[in-house]
């Protein structure tokens, strides 16, 4: 098959994958309106963005709340991401703001990506400045809401976590951790300051594969090839000054490897899912073909704990 007939081949199972994967989180989502829920938008540079605030009950715009930035993943939008993840009823639970962001794609409202370096879709043809959109984001919720400055996080999957690591890299300065679920770092990192970063990857993920290289499943029709888990956390070890050795444990399919000792008071949490997929552990499922995610972890759960004991230091 020639060069040009793969890429128009791939690009059509792009689509379709799109296609169906929106259909599967939209048709859901958007009738489980929430009363606490508001759809905003905000022009950054020359294209309107969008983003979605959940307000927890507990709030009264006096007393500062953390704030968590849930990103959905290539193809998803805001509304899927929080059927996956249930962020919104964990914010209601736990007393934090719960915002989701839109990527961006020709539809506007649908098929959206993030630019996370070399992933995925439109916004890395485009170059979408999506760094910047967050950054203009998160100066816009702390004007228009009150926020605890200290407590700022971001999760995401698959492509929304690649963008989770991409925004700890080059936003160091307000993110004090960040969570990305089925993702992988392939940009170049040098954080002003340690962030600290809790991970979550199955082993049989054919998205981004755990152990890194090119993907078994082509759900973009840009080639690249994935930095492994491994050398992931062991960068993030580095970057945050931690001891090399961790502290591991293993329950079942579900190994867990902590480093601490770092600087500021971070930490690295690794947790691998032996036998799992592309998914959200404990979640949802991002489409009705897609394996359903393990049981035996909450990744929501385990991502506010782990956010709620690191607050950014001063």
């Amino acid at each position: 098959m020639g060069v040009r007939k793969t890429a128009s081949f791939r690009l059509k199972l792009f689509l379709l994958a799109l296609f169906l994967v929106f259909t599967a989180t939209a048709s859901d989502a958007s009738s489980r309106g929430q009363r606490n829920d508001r759809l905003f938008l905000m022009q950054h540079g020359d294209e309107q963005r969008s983003y979605r605030v959940h307000l927890p009950p507990s709030y009264d715009g006096k007393k500062p709340l953390p704030l968590v930035l849930i990103l959905h993943g290539g193809g998803g939008e805001a509304e899927g991401m929080a059927r996956i993840t249930g962020f919104s009823e964990k914010a209601d639970r736990k007393g934090f703001i719960a915002v989701y962001p839109n990527g961006t794609g020709i539809l506007s409202r649908q098929f959206l990506t993030w630019n996370a370096g070399n992933c995925c879709g439109n916004a890395l043809d485009f170059k979408t400045d999506d760094v910047g959109f967050i950054r203009a984001l998160l100066k816009k919720l702390k004007k228009n809401f009150s926020i605890d400055s200290k407590r700022i996080y971001v999760t995401g999957l698959s492509n929304g976590g690649m963008m989770s690591y991409r925004l700890a890299c080059e936003l160091s300065g307000e993110i004090a951790a960040i969570a990305p679920v089925a993702g992988a770092m392939n940009v170049e990192c040098k954080p002003a300051r340690p962030v600290s970063v809790i991970l979550f990857h199955g082993t049989e993920d054919g998205h981004v594969r755990y152990d890194g290289g090119e993907p078994l499943v082509q759900a973009d029709w840009h080639p690249r090839t994935d930095r492994p888990v491994k050398e992931t956390a062991s960068l993030w070890v580095k970057f945050n000054g931690c001891s090399p050795k961790a502290q591991r444990s293993v329950k079942g399919n579900v190994i867990m490897e902590r480093y601490n000792g770092c600087r500021e008071g971070t930490e690295v949490v690794v947790y691998t899912i032996r036998g799992e997929g592309h998914s959200w552990p404990g979640g949802n499922r991002w489409a009705p073909w897609a394996a359903l995610p393990t049981r035996e972890i909450s990744a929501t759960d385990l991502i506010w704990e782990f956010f709620a004991n690191h607050p950014r230091k001063d």
